[in-house]
Order: C-alpha cells, then structure tokens, then sequence
C-alpha cells in the first residue's frame, strides 16, 4: 500500500509515501455518510478552500523537517529567565522617574524610551523597579547569561540562540492567541503557525498527524480557520489507553467486525469519489476519517515508553513528581518527531491565563514552574543531540509576553509586551548566540527588535517554506503576519 524508506538527507526520519486513490480500495474507508452531512455545513464545502492546495514540496532546500513548539502559558519573566538585568537590583524601590534611565539624554544609555507613568490615588508613580527574584550565570562558552532557576537549560545554552528583544501588542492574555497567530485577540482569526505548516507540506508518517497539540488551550482552540478544520492540530495526551477522545470504536467491536465495516464504507467513499473526482476538499475530508483510524494503533505505540532506557528516562525527568508530567510530554514530542509529525505544540501552565502570571508570589511560583519544566526541556535537547535529531528538528520556547521591571504589589510583576525573551535551537539554528536587546532594566527591545510573526517567518524559512507563497484567495494578509526572518541566527 506504501513504501518505506529513510530520507537520505535526514537519515533519522522515517517517511511515508503512498497513494490517495490507494487508501480508498484498501478496505481501510471512514465515516463516509457522516462526511456527506459534515460536507454540507462545513467551511471547506462553503467555498473558503476552492482554490489549489500547496503541493506538499517545500519552496526550497529544507533545514529542518519537524518542530517542537513549546510555549510557557501566563508570561515567563524575562529578567529572572534568559535576560537578567542586574540594574534591577541596583535602583531597586526606586521610580523610573528616580533613575537615570528617565534621562533620555544621556548618551550613555542604550536608548531612551517612552515610559507610561501610573500614578495611585495619592499622585505618587507605582511600578517601582523590583529587584530581580533569583540570580544568574554565565553558561557554556558563549558565556550567555541564564538564569539559576534553569540551570538545566543553561547547560545547553551553546546549542540555543536566544532573542532577547521580542515585541508584541496584546498586554492581556489575548497575547497567546497572537503569538500563534500573528494577529490581535480581537482581530478576525486567522491561522497559527502550526497551521501554515500543515498547510504548506506533506506528511512524512501517513499513520500519524501533521500536527499534534498537548496540555492546556484556551482563548482560541482552533488552528485552521479560514484554511479550513483539516488543519487543525490533533489534540492527544499521552495516555496509551485513551490518547485521543472519540477515537475508540464504541462497544465490544472485534477487528474483523470493523474491518468489514471499513470495506463498505470504503465502496461508499469510491462512488463518491468517482462522483467528484477533481474535489480536493471531499479528498482531504476522506483523508481526515482513514487517519482517524489508523491512528488507533499508531499513536498509542508511540506514546508507550516500554522500549525507552532508564538512563533515558531520567533525561526527562520522568524519575521525579515534579517533572514527570511535562517530561512524558517532551519524550512523546521527540518519538513523534521521530516518526516523522512535522509540528509538535506543547503548552505548559493551567488555568485560562496561564501559570507563568505571577502578579504576586513571582519568587515562589515562577520557581516552582521552573522546576517543572527545566529538566525536561534539557533532557530533549540532548536527546536530539545524542541521537542525531536536533539539526534536522527545530524547538521553540516561548511565551506571550514578559513581566514589568517595576513590581506589582509587593512581590509580583505585572504584564509587559514591550520587550521579552524566547530561544530557538535545532533546525540549522547558530548555538551560543544572544540576538538583540531590551533596555537596561528590561522595560524595551531596544536592539533588533522583532515582532512575534519574525519567529514564525523563522521557523517557515527552516523548513523549507517562504511565507509570502502561502496565501488563500479572498484572505488578505497584513504585511506584519508574514514577518521577517531573523538571519543573524542561522547557521
């Protein structure tokens, strides 16, 4: 039904290839009545799709073939993660209007900003800087500067680049959505990230997703939009007894019992296969119902950890309370990426605003996070290295925005979308590197400043794909949503 073969330049990733046509004769058919009535409510049947499809191809030469999306729901402070700034502790208590960085005079500073001035009931300036909660390190021979709260990180540093001078505009938590998106919360939906890259390729594992999400969504759970639901991420945990909601038959159903109901079925998708031959979206909604089932079995066995070794194990932090959710995440994302999912998203921090939004407590929780994370984002990092994966597979970290110089209360830091910190690394990213710059108490990106979409016009660029190609008739697109790629971290 398909061949199997390892690609010569990404000898790691195992790929499929196979027939469409193959699919719908091989006994393997898929809710074909239920795909008549959800055609004809459907916003890929209401005309938003009637155009040609990519071709699969990337546009040129790829450096990667998968990402791992790995976002920190609530806001990571920047200052106690990945761009300390020890004049925080220096003017500590004191107003901007206090220090010499109101001055935008003096030529010694950076570069001066515009500061919003809040005033309490009494007319005296709130936000006072707030000294930073943790301390720092040089790491590795770059001497890049992480914080002690990700000293597993830290480790890898020579293998990260980190962009110290991201911007966006949403200062609520709406944020999320336009880290994803490129667009403002209330702005229209448009499609995320993992969206454009399921879009813009073709599968390597024809038995598993194109893009898989796991951990908490909120605000927009959707990905697809206006590309239509089939590209929307495929929603798992790693659970091998109940990985995907719905996807179990219903009662006690032997295989031979579905197998013959797959091959009526699949006579029923032939005859309207033959009636509408040249429609792409009834071919892709087919699609959609012979993944469904053979994901069944495919995703289970590669969320079963059975054949992974102790040593590999304790990478992740599985041997440990703390870590071991976040790390079984991290090890499903690598044996995923393996199998050849090209988009991979993870999401850390419960609650509709995330658990990084520490308006109070911030020394306490963001170190309590910290913890949970730390280790098994390392853990993956070597991993990939270790087994050859991490030049061919590209992680992010990120976070919707950063957290205020000045304090909010007494020990917690408000929202800040002015200047924050995310890393890349994999995927032809430079190692070692600390690209742009807030100010020197963290208020603005002040060098090389970028916006959100940057990253994903990054990333698109990594895997072979140019953001202005991809573009649906009748959706226009803001010169914003494309971005532009940050060459000063490729190698």
């Amino acid at each position: 039904m398909k061949s199997m073969f390892r690609d010569q330049r990404f000898p790691n990733r195992l790929s499929t290839h196979g027939s469409r046509r193959q699919f719908l004769t091989a006994g393997l058919g898929f809710g074909s009545l239920a795909l008549e009535s959800m055609l004809s409510g459907d916003a890929i049947a209401g005309g938003a799709m009637r155009h040609v499809l990519p071709d699969g191809r990337p546009h040129f030469a790829p450096r990667a073939r998968s990402v791992i999306w790995l976002f920190m729901r609530g806001g990571v402070s920047h200052m106690e993660s990945f761009d300390p700034k020890p004049a925080l502790n220096q003017y500590a208590g004191q107003t901007i209007a206090q220090t010499p960085f109101a001055d935008a005079q003096n030529p010694d500073r950076l570069k001066k900003v515009r500061v919003v001035v809040v005033n309490d009931a009494n007319g005296q300036q709130r936000n006072k800087l707030y000294p930073l909660q943790v301390g720092y390190k040089k790491h590795g021979q770059s001497g890049i500067e992480v914080s002690d709260w990700f000293p597993h990180i830290g480790s890898c540093v020579d293998d990260i680049s980190v962009i110290r001078s991201m911007w966006t505009t949403d200062d609520n938590h709406g944020a999320q959505v336009q880290f994803h998106s490129g667009r403002h919360m209330l702005d229209p939906r448009v499609p995320t990230i993992g969206a454009w890259v399921n879009y813009g390729l073709g599968t390597l594992n024809e038995n598993l997703p194109q893009f898989i999400s796991m951990g908490p969504r909120f605000f927009d759970v959707r990905d697809g939009h206006y590309l239509g639901p089939a590209f929307d991420a495929v929603t798992l945990k790693v659970d091998p007894d109940n990985p995907l909601d719905f996807a179990q038959p219903e009662g006690d159903i032997t295989p031979q019992q579905q197998q013959l109901g797959f091959g009526l079925v699949n006579r029923l998708n032939q005859l309207a296969a033959d009636q509408y031959p040249h429609d792409a979206q009834l071919d892709a909604r087919i699609k959609s119902y012979e993944l469904a089932y053979r994901m069944q079995t495919a995703v289970p066995d590669v969320i079963r950890f059975d054949t992974e070794t102790e040593s590999t194990r304790r990478l992740y932090g599985l041997d440990r309370n703390e870590t071991r959710p976040f790390g079984e995440q991290l090890l499903a994302a690598r044996r995923f990426a393996e199998q050849g999912v090209r988009f991979i998203q993870i999401m850390h921090g419960g609650g509709a605003a995330g658990a990084w939004d520490q308006h109070s407590a911030l020394k306490t929780k963001h170190a309590e996070l910290a913890m949970q994370v730390d280790r098994p984002v390392a853990g993956l990092l070597k991993d990939l290295k270790q087994r050859g994966m991490l030049d061919e597979t590209l992680v992010v970290f990120a976070t919707e925005f950063g957290r205020t110089p000045g304090s909010q209360g007494s020990d917690g830091r408000d929202h800040h979308p002015h200047g924050f910190s995310i890393w890349m690394a994999g995927g032809g990213i430079k190692g070692g590197v600390a690209h742009g710059a807030t100010d020197e108490i963290g208020f603005h990106a002040v060098e090389r400043p970028h916006y959100v979409t940057d990253v994903h016009a990054t990333l698109l660029h990594q895997l072979g794909l140019h953001s202005h190609r991809m573009n649906v008739p009748g959706h226009k697109r803001l010169e914003q949503d494309y971005g532009h790629v940050i060459h000063d971290i490729l190698a």
